[in-house]
């Protein structure tokens, strides 16, 4: 198999065809940097066909990651005949992923699906694990029917239902409001949902760049482009995460409507977030 490489010049090129010539050399330059092109290169060629678990696992060594569980007692047993919707926040846009897939891939030995931005499929050793949301097109009949089969298969299903990674508003980093899919899919399939909060944030760049792309109206996410640079400036780090108890199927009934019930658990995230651990 080919080793997946990352090509900012040959994007370029796709791109922008023969107009990609007059793109400034130290753009390129400056873009490869903020990519980290030499070193995300480097840890695709060590994996190889390494696909999966593995290759998440391989990921947290690559960034020296050390995670710090809390409440597992929280957590469902893996031999209990039960699938599951775990829900998160999304500080980091990277990490977090990588973190839960990793940690709940080995628990629940390897049974999960994420549903991820569909950029993120092109990523060979992570594919297999994901279903793709389209975020710059229309969501096709085709996606519907992956979500369904993924939600009807028996695997856990992880989500971040902000789709966007946190933002700070007012001084306070928190997720926008989540997405209902996660409580109507979780419904038919009668999947309890067990929220997480992941702890952890990006830099104080990263947030002033975000609120101003909004502020000026700029549809594209100019700053999902530094969410790379973001990962590798949390090289290194311990990140905390805390488990809650699975909330049953049944409690989203008809006196909340589902944005209202995401919502509900989307608060029930952050409750974590001001708990004590040990």
């Amino acid at each position: 198999m080919e080793t997946l490489a990352v090509d900012i010049e040959k994007v370029l090129r796709d791109k922008a065809g023969d107009k990609a010539k007059y793109v400034p050399r130290f753009v390129v330059a400056w873009l490869k940097h903020i990519i980290h092109q030499d070193e995300i290169n480097q840890f695709f060629e060590q994996e190889g066909d390494t696909v999966g678990l593995p290759w998440l696992e391989d990921a947290l060594k690559f960034l020296d990651l050390t995670l710090e569980p809390h409440f597992e007692e929280n957590l469902p047993q893996p031999n209990d005949g039960k699938r599951y919707t775990f829900v998160s926040n999304h500080p980091l846009g990277g990490i977090d992923g990588v973190s839960l897939g990793a940690f709940l891939g080995r628990r629940y030995d390897s049974k999960i699906k994420y549903l991820v931005n569909d950029l993120l499929m092109n990523l060979h050793g992570l594919a297999p694990l994901c279903v793709g949301i389209n975020k710059f097109g229309a969501q096709g009949h085709d996606f519907a029917l992956q979500v369904d089969q993924a939600f009807h298969s028996d695997n856990h299903i992880i989500m971040f239902p902000a789709d966007l990674c946190s933002r700070r508003q007012n001084g306070v980093i928190r997720d926008v409001p989540w997405k209902k899919t996660f409580i109507t899919k979780s419904i038919e399939t009668q999947r309890d949902v067990v929220p997480i909060y992941f702890e952890g944030r990006n830099s104080n760049f990263f947030y002033r760049l975000a609120n101003v792309s909004k502020a000026m109206g700029i549809k594209f996410n100019i700053a999902m482009l530094f969410l790379v640079d973001e990962m590798f400036k949390n090289k290194g780090k311990t990140f905390g995460i805390k488990f809650g108890k699975p909330i049953a199927w049944q409690t989203f009934d008809s006196t909340k409507n589902p944005r209202q019930w995401a919502q509900f658990v989307q608060n029930k995230v952050y409750e974590l977030q001001n708990i004590e651990t040990k």
